[in-house]
């Protein structure tokens, strides 16, 4: 990095929209700072993917947004995070920070509120590969062995969110209740929304559970961590204008533009589109 980057951008990826929580978070907590944002969206859901293909999608995308010269890397997907991370870490020149180490540190915070000093149980809904990852209770398990987590995969729920269902859909209702049904009668105090696309059906999931079970969403932790990280490194951008937004994504389709203003808060205008074939091809020939 040169000596001075602190007026480039923070790059959040993901392999959808459901990243665009993390972004959020960000910009909340970063006013200030310019975000460029990538959403794999013509290739997703990584939750049902291999690891080593989700570790060559993000690494292809990771690549194209290091064009943009960005001073930190956010991989905004839990599935990304679990298993391609400390592989990704090693191969690129700025700080790279995924969103599963800040939700286990959140997950454990609020155990910990609920039950001190005595075991409990915290479940986690995610996708398929993370869930198979036990990335999760490794990371948890480390931070304090009290804590059991119960993970249970939930792979129709980001089809349904990028599909635009809203949270008090039928199906939606349907969908949750069979994947929670699960965890009925463990004495769950906490649940992990292990995918930044579930953000969005949080009202539905926090109904389903009941009053007793509190929800964990890593995007507010996430957004502390990448302060920590520009601060540390003296890369904050100075107080000032209010930062940029900028969007590519694989396929935009046509709900992208109202739903990407539900993810993020506000509208985002037209994204710039990056055909997923662009980035395979970039991979050979760097190859």
């Amino acid at each position: 990095m040169l000596p001075d980057d602190s007026h480039s951008p923070i790059a959040v990826f993901d392999s959808g929209l459901g990243g665009l929580t993390v972004a959020r978070a960000i910009r909340q907590a970063l006013p200030h700072e310019s975000i460029v944002y990538f959403g794999d969206t013509a290739r997703l859901p990584y939750g049902s993917k291999s690891a080593p293909t989700v570790l060559r999608f993000a690494r292809q995308c990771l690549r194209f947004l290091m064009q943009l010269q960005p001073k930190l890397l956010v991989v905004a997907c839990n599935t990304v995070s679990a298993t391609a991370l400390e592989t990704l870490a090693d191969e690129f020149p700025v700080p790279v920070l995924g969103v599963l180490q800040p939700g286990a540190r959140a997950a454990v915070t609020l155990a910990r509120s609920i039950a001190p000093g005595g075991p409990c149980r915290i479940g986690l809904i995610a996708t398929e590969a993370t869930i198979a990852s036990n990335a999760y209770p490794t990371a948890i398990a480390h931070m304090d062995h009290r804590v059991h987590v119960v993970g249970r995969p939930c792979p129709l729920l980001v089809p349904l969110i990028e599909e635009g269902r809203s949270a008090d859909s039928p199906i939606v209702r349907a969908v949750l209740e069979d994947y929670l049904a699960s965890f009925t009668g463990l004495n769950i105090t906490a649940m992990i929304l292990g995918c930044t696309h579930y953000p969005i059906f949080a009202s539905a999931i926090a109904d389903v559970l009941g009053p007793r079970t509190q929800l964990v969403d890593a995007a507010r932790q996430t957004a502390l961590e990448a302060h920590g990280v520009l601060d540390g490194l003296r890369q904050l951008r100075p107080p000032g204008k209010r930062g940029k937004f900028t969007c590519y994504v694989t396929d935009q389709g046509l709900r992208f533009e109202r739903l990407a203003s539900l993810f993020l808060g506000h509208e985002i205008g037209q994204p710039t589109a990056v055909a997923a074939e662009m980035l395979e091809a970039a991979m050979v020939e760097q190859a």
